[in-house]
C-alpha cells in the first residue's frame, strides 16, 4: 500500500478519535456556568465550596496527588519562590498552595491568601496552622489591592470559574508589578477537565486559546510546567504555566 494512502487513512483514524474523544468531553462536562447569570453562577460556587464539597477539597486534592506533587513544583524550583518579596495566592481555597508558599517561600516574604467563599478561608487558616498569611474576602475579577502590589501571584483551579478568562487575567496582571511572575494552574479541555468539571461546576480552557488571552494582556508564558513526565506524556493535570507580566 502507498505510503501516502497509508498516511491519509492513519489521518482519519486519528481525526475520527479526536471527535469521540471531544464528544464524549462535552457530555461528561458540566454547562452550568454558561446557562446561568453570573449572580447566579457565583452563588452556586459559594454553596459549593462553602458546603460538604468545600469541606473535602484536601482531602480529595491529597488522594489526587495535587498536594504532594504540587509542593514537588515548589520545593524543586520547578516555579522558583526564591527572592519572592510580596506574593497574592488567589483563590486559596483550603490552602493548597498557600501551604506551600509558607514553606519555600523566603522567610520575610508577605503573603496574602484571598477567596470569593469565607467558609474556604476559614478551613485554610485552621488547616495552615500559621499567622503569616493575610486573609482576605475577595472576588477574583475585582481584588482589593492597589496597581502593582505583588511581585508574585499563584492562582489554582480557580480561573475555570470564570465564563471569560479575560477579567480574571486582566485584574491579576493589574496588581503584578512589571516583571513580576505568576503561576497559573487551571482546568483544560480534555477527559480531566471533564470530570473536574462535572464535579466542581466549572469550565475548561483550551490551552492555546488561554496562552493567547495572556498575550493580549502582556502575560508572557515562560514555561509550562508539568508534575511529572508521565502527566506530560498523556497531557493529564491540567495547564500549568509560568507567566511574566512584561515590564
Amino acid at each position: 500500500m502507498p505510503s501516502t494512502i497509508r498516511q491519509n487513512k492513519s489521518s482519519r483514524r486519528r481525526a475520527r478519535r479526536q471527535r469521540r474523544r471531544q464528544a464524549l468531553t462535552k457530555i461528561i462536562s458540566n454547562d452550568l456556568i454558561t446557562r446561568v447569570s453570573d449572580d447566579e453562577y457565583k452563588r452556586k460556587v459559594k454553596r459549593v465550596y462553602g458546603g460538604p464539597q468545600g469541606a473535602l477539597l484536601s482531602l480529595a486534592s491529597t488522594l489526587s496527588l495535587h498536594i504532594p506533587l504540587g509542593e514537588r513544583l515548589f520545593r524543586t524550583r520547578k516555579f522558583d519562590l526564591r527572592g519572592v518579596r510580596s506574593v497574592l495566592d488567589v483563590g486559596s481555597g483550603a490552602g493548597q498552595i498557600a501551604r506551600h508558599l509558607i514553606k519555600y517561600c523566603d522567610p520575610e516574604t508577605t503573603i496574602t491568601c484571598t477567596d470569593l467563599s469565607q467558609p474556604m478561608l476559614r478551613r485554610a487558616r485552621v488547616k495552615l496552622k500559621s499567622s503569616d498569611p493575610e486573609f482576605v474576602t475577595a472576588d477574583l475579577t475585582h481584588l482589593p489591592f492597589a496597581d502593582g502590589s505583588f511581585d508574585c501571584v499563584t492562582c489554582g483551579y480557580v480561573l475555570e470559574h470564570l465564563p471569560n478568562p479575560e477579567p480574571g487575567l486582566a485584574e491579576m496582571a493589574r496588581v503584578l508589578q512589571p516583571g513580576g511572575r505568576m503561576f497559573l494552574l487551571t482546568t483544560e479541555d480534555n477527559f480531566g477537565g471533564a470530570m473536574t468539571s462535572r464535579f466542581w461546576y466549572c469550565r475548561m480552557y483550551n490551552r492555546k486559546e488561554l496562552l493567547h488571552t495572556c498575550e493580549h494582556l502582556g502575560l508572557v508564558c515562560k514555561q509550562e510546567i508539568w508534575f511529572t513526565k508521565m502527566h506530560k506524556a498523556i497531557r493529564a493535570g491540567g495547564i500549568c504555566v509560568e507567566i511574566e507580566k512584561a515590564a
